[in-house]
This record gives C-alpha cells, structure tokens and sequence, in this order.
C-alpha cells in the first residue's frame, strides 16, 4: 500500500500548526479536520515506518528485516522537517542564550535525521541498488540545503555568536569549550558572516558539489562492476595459485561464463592476478582496465566531474575568504596550512622516489637476466616485486596464506584487544543483520561489562563499493542521561570462501583487517557526552593513527603465534617464515610510499588551484605527475577518474593523512617497543588518552599527554627504510 509523503514545507506547517497561535482564533472547522487529518498521516508515517520508531531488537540495533525501499524517502522527509523545526525553535526563542538553551540544544537536535541518514547511507555503501543510488542523488541536495539552512540562519547564529562572545566567563569543561568553539566555527565556516547574495550563492555552490560528488561515486562502481578480463584458454592462468583460480571459476559462473574464468577490477581479484600471472599482456589488460576506470570517454566518465568539482570548491573557498580549498580545509585539521602538509611530504618525497627507482633497476635487472626483450611498465611492477621478493628473502605470499584464515585472522585481533585492554568478543546470532554475510558480536569490557555491538562485513559484492572501512550505525554517547552504547562495523572487500575451503589471506590483506579494526576498537572503547566528539570524530589527518598504531601487533611473534596456524596442520607458522617476514619488511617500500604519496600530491594540486577554469582531468593529472618527477614505472595510487576519497568521500586536501596520522603510529609504537608490547601502563595511557577521548579536546593535547611530548618524524622514515644510517643518525640529534 502506498503511503501519503509529505514535503519538508508541509511537514513544517504542520508541526508550526500544533503550537498554540496567540495572534488568532480564527481556525475553521475545516482547517482544523485538515489539521487532524495531516496529523493522523504523520502518526501513521511514524508508526509504520521502521526507520522512526524505536527498534526492539538487542541493543537496539536496527530491524534491517522490516526496512523496505518504500521506507527511505517518507523517513527522510519527516525527519528533516522534525529538524528543521528544532533549529528554528532553538533560533526564535526569547530566552537569553546560553550553552545549554543554544549550543547544547543544537546538539541534541536531528535525533531522528541522524539515525535515518546513518542507516541509508550505511546500506547504499554496503548493499546498494540502483532504487537506493536514485534516493541518494535525490537526497544529497536536500541534506545540503538543510545544512544551509542551519548554518546561514541570521537568527541561530546571533545565538551561538552571544554565547562564543562570553565563553572565558562560562565555567565550561573541556569538552564543552570544545563543543562551543567548534559550534562557533562551524558557522563562520558556513557562510554566517555573508551577505544575503553571498549566501545564495554558497547554498548553490554546496547544492551543485553534493550532486555531483554523487554521481562520482556512482559512476566509478558502474565501471568497476563492469569490466571483466574473461579467459578461455588454461594456459592463462600460468602462474596463478589453485585458489586465485577456483575463485576466478566461481565469479565466471556468477557473471554467466560457465567453464571460464573471470578476474575484475576488484582488489581480491585484481592485485593476485598482477602478482603472480605470467602473461603479460593479460596483466596489461587487467591493469589498464583498473587505471582507466571514470577515463574511458563514456556514460561514466569522472573526468570532467572531478574538473567540475575542484572549480566549484575554488569558488566556495573564496566566497568564505579563503585562498584555495585546500586552505580552508586544513584550517581545521592538524597540519592547518597547505605549506605545512607541502613539509612533510617534501621530506619524505625524495627518499621514497630514489628508493623507488633503486626497486625500478633491480627489477630491470631480473627482466634482462631472464632474456626478456622488454623495458619494465606499471603492469609488471608487482609481478616482479613479488619474484624479488622470493629471491632475496626466500619469501613467497603464498607460502603465509595457508597461516592467515580469515576467521584465524579476525581471532587473532580478538586477541590482541583482549591483551592489551581485557576486551572480549561474543559471537551472537540474535542480532539482525543487514546482509548475510555480515556476523556480529556482543562486546565486554575487563570487568565483564557489555560495552558496545561489533559487525563484520568482509566479503566482496557488486553491491559493495570497493575499499575498507568502519563506521557506525550508533555512537556512543551521554547527552541524554545514559551510556548509549555504540553500534560498529568494519568492511572489507575478500575473495568469497569457493566450497568448504576457508578465506585464505596474504599478509597485507591480514594487516587491513588489522587496520580496520582499529578504527572500531576506538569507537568501541569511546567514553565521551557529546555524539560529535566521540569515536572517530578527529581530523582526517589524525585519525588514522589508531588504525596504523593496530597493524604493529599483527608483526609480532608473541601475537602470530596466537592465530596463524596452518588451516589444515593446526602447525604455528614457523619462526624461520617469521624472520622472513620482518626481513622483508622495508621491501618494496619505495614503491609502496611513492604510489601513495603521489595519490597525496596529486590531492594538493587540485585542491591548491588558485582558479576556477575547470581543467582537461588527464592534462593537468599528467603536469601534476611529471612536475614531481614520478616515474612512469609507477602509477599514482589513485587517478583523477577514480579517486573517490576526494571527490566522493570526505578526503579532499586530506589524503596525505595516512602518513601525518603515521608520524604519531611510528613515535608511538617506539613506547610500545621499549616498554613491552603489552604493557599494561602503556596500554591503558593510550586507551585513556587516544581511544577513549576522541574529539573532546585538540588532538594534540592528548596526544602530549599520552607520550609527553611532540611526536618524532624520524621513527616512520627509519621504520620504511628510507634513510641511511648517517641520516637516521643526524635527524636523531636534532
């Protein structure tokens, strides 16, 4: 049955109509039934619809079952317009303004268009369809201008503005002061301070970038989904392992190449094939159709987007007085300036790219030793590194993935996180599920408290856009007089287990599971009062520093020896494979730093444009590349077409955060090593002051008062073998 939808204007009116009207008595009989009725059809919306009323399930956690397509768009229209009327209550009160009446009041507001937006767009990342992408693009610039509607409301503003004025005489605590300054900003940043034509022109300007970020994404899983490298002939398969194979067997029958087999763009499907496959020209194919993804001059193509995209964030950017976009964004992040981010990666540029040319002859090398009669291309980087790598250090990735089960694996950090704090992991069937695929565990802490929900999502689907990542369906909280627990899921993209036999992972994808979940334990183990400050709420270039810190556990004897047992044996991977695998450690770090850093630079370039020409995507890709001299034996880790970080996420100016956020894992990891791995002085400072406080106060402040001082850059240089002894030493005495 197709229920009434009521617009956003109509839902206002009708919530403003339930409020007593001191300047009139004049209501008809027949706008008092129209009143009634149009209040009968929300309480009905409400009711019935399973994204606004209070989930029975344990924990709270959303009834995925009942959510129907039908759901979304009803919720989302009453959702705004039930937020919309809490600003503009906050915004025309007659009380004087205060903390609590004004910026506290703002932050308990959008309840219900929280949960709404963090239920969809959860599911539209993780299970999409194309009736779910229709409602995103529809919803975007809906969202966007409700958010202009916040941020340049005169009124509201004039509020927040009285309370920022008396801010040294209120008696705040941290994480109030926080809360108000970031309040504050927020409107500054928002437009507040415009003139009326000046904010018309920003409420465009957010409208056009929300449709078209979008679009981008939408774009890029229509071409990832749609390339396929089909193969006929066994003899292609040279080089492969049997269940590289076996998975290629199973995506063919699924895609309706039954006795073929099919390899993607997908990475599970993708990086096993460039590794190891001999033909070389099959590599070339599957590489090219990776790299061109949004560059192939069709129906998706990101080119001109992302063109579009960087002219318009110009623009915002000097609408609000800013000289680039990248000026305005890392206002609000650690590194503050494009100067300073410009720093740090000129410090590590040149060692990471002369490295990379070292990796670049040494692979020439083996291609003439062979007798090969070709100059090394991208397409072979990782096939030769990979035979490099078994060469110098006896060291083949296929010899660990019999040790590293994906359910092993997921123990193994289970362990960790047990170690290092006392968290504990029960699997349980009675929580819904939102795929099948999905498993999901209660959380205690030491002393035996649940503390949380913890979900897992590891295997790739088209529905699925490609990456990892975490993120949450609930934050934990106190605003609102309890504990509310947090709600955590990590994704991740594995090859589906073929038959009875388990996930089998290499050691990088081992290491991501690592990586992801730190990111959720720091959500788990949250302990703020507001929901804007807890968990991961930290500026992109910081809050990959837990993430990166997690992966060093996993290079540990004492922790491998706990999970990485042969599947079949039961036999604890071997020492002598261990010493291997921390021999190799520093391999290929060239080209590992230089493809993500010029990922990085080429973010800043686009994002320090000082105007708003929109520019040919591959003309200024290629000027940006050969300005830093990457070599083209490298590509960047993500190109213009396909960089959703930074046009469809929240990345841009901000991609060079992973090896910001590294500066603080590698300084920090130096406690952990002289201290003792698992020392439990050193684990609780780091869950006091790093896990628990997310955004309460300035980063660095609580960085400082867990490791007592500023951190250190030589640590992350020396960790990937980018300096020599001389130079390790000379920046040690500095």
């Amino acid at each position: 049955m197709k229920k009434a939808v009521l617009s956003p204007i109509a839902m206002a009116v009708m919530l403003a109509a339930c409020q007593p009207d001191s300047t009139s008595n004049t209501n008809t009989d027949q706008q008092k039934i129209t009143q009634q009725e149009t209040a009968q059809q929300t309480n009905d919306i409400v009711n019935t619809n399973p994204l606004l009323t209070q989930s029975s399930a344990p924990f709270g956690v959303p009834e995925f079952s009942k959510i129907k397509i039908e759901h979304y768009e009803p919720a989302f229209e009453f959702a705004i317009a039930k937020n919309k009327q809490q600003i503009d209550d906050i915004a025309n009160s007659t009380e004087t303004p205060t903390f609590e009446n004004t910026i506290e009041a703002m932050e308990k507001s959008g309840q219900a268009l929280n949960h709404v937006t963090t239920v969809f767009y959860a599911l539209n990342g993780t299970d999409t369809s194309k009736e779910m992408q229709s409602i995103a693009k529809k919803m975007s610039p809906r969202l966007s201008a409700l958010n202009d509607d916040i941020y340049l409301n005169a009124k509201l503003f004039s509020r927040v503005k009285a309370v920022y004025d008396q801010k040294d005489q209120l008696d705040l605590r941290a994480d109030q002061q926080t809360l108000l300054d970031d309040s504050y900003q927020s409107f500054v940043r928002g437009g507040a301070n415009l003139n009326d034509a000046d904010k018309a022109t920003l409420r465009d300007l957010n409208g056009q970038l929300s449709k078209l970020s979008v679009q981008f994404g939408e774009n890029l899983l229509a071409e990832t989904n749609a390339f396929e490298l089909v193969i006929d002939n066994k003899e292609d398969l040279a080089g492969l392992p049997d269940d590289i194979i076996a998975a290629a067997a199973v995506t063919a029958t699924e895609r309706g190449h039954d006795g073929k087999w099919v390899f993607t763009t997908h990475r599970p499907s993708k990086n096993p094939f460039l590794t190891y496959a001999e033909n070389r020209e099959l590599r070339k194919a599957l590489y090219e159709g990776y790299i061109q993804r949004g560059d192939n001059d069709n129906a998706n193509d990101n080119k001109k987007l992302a063109s579009k995209i960087a002219s318009l964030r110009y623009q915002k950017a000097q609408l609000l007085g800013y000289k680039t976009y990248a000026n305005f964004v890392l206002e609000k992040a650690m590194a503050k300036t494009p100067e300073n981010v410009y720093g740090l990666l000129d410090q590590v540029w040149p060692a990471a790219l002369a490295q990379a040319k070292k990796e670049a002859a040494d692979m020439q090398d083996m291609i003439d030793a062979e007798g090969g009669d070709f100059t090394l291309a991208a397409y072979d980087w990782w096939y030769y590194a990979e035979k490099i790598r078994k060469a110098r250090y006896d060291l083949d990735a296929e010899q660990t993935k019999p040790y590293f089960s994906l359910d092993a694996t997921r123990e193994g950090v289970f362990y960790t996180a047990e170690k290092l704090w006392g968290v504990t992991f029960k699997e349980r069937d009675d929580i819904p599920k939102y795929h099948p695929d999905v498993r999901t565990f209660e959380v205690f802490d030491k002393g035996g408290e649940s503390i949380g929900v913890y979900m897992t999502d590891y295997y790739v689907r088209e529905s699925k856009r490609g990456g990892a990542w975490m993120n949450s369906y609930r934050k934990q909280q106190q605003m609102f007089g309890e504990n509310v627990k947090p709600i955590i899921y990590n994704v991740l993209n594995y090859p589906r287990p073929v038959g009875d036999a388990p996930v089998l992972l290499t050691f990088d994808q081992a290491s991501t599971l690592f990586h992801e979940f730190g990111h959720a334990i720091q959500g788990l183990l949250s302990d703020g009062y507001y929901q804007s400050q807890t968990g991961t709420s930290l500026p992109r270039d910081y809050v990959e520093y837990p993430s990166q810190v997690m992966e060093n556990w996993m290079m540990e004897p004492e922790v491998l020896a706990q999970f990485a047992k042969h599947y079949q044996t039961g036999e604890v991977i071997p020492k002598a494979l261990i010493d291997k695998i921390q021999a190799a450690g520093k391999f290929n770090q060239g080209f590992a730093t230089t493809e993500y850093m010029a990922a990085a630079l080429l973010d800043m370039k686009w994002h320090t444009l000082e105007t708003a020409t929109e520019q040919d995507a591959d003309a200024f890709e290629k000027a940006a590349m050969d300005e830093i001299g990457l070599i083209p034996e490298i590509t960047p880790r993500y190109r213009t077409g396909y960089f959703s970080h930074i046009f469809a996420g929240g990345y841009a100016s901000g991609y060079y955060g992973y090896i910001w956020s590294n500066i603080y894992d590698a300084d920090t990891w130096q406690v952990f090593s002289q201290n003792g791995i698992f020392d439990q002085d050193t684990a609780n400072g780091y869950r006091k002051h790093v896990l628990e406080t997310g955004g309460t106060e300035d980063p660095m402040i609580m960085y400082r008062r867990f490791r007592g001082q500023d951190p250190k850059v030589w640590p992350l240089l020396e960790r990937r073998g980018l300096l020599s002894e001389e130079q390790l030493k000379a920046m040690k005495e500095q």
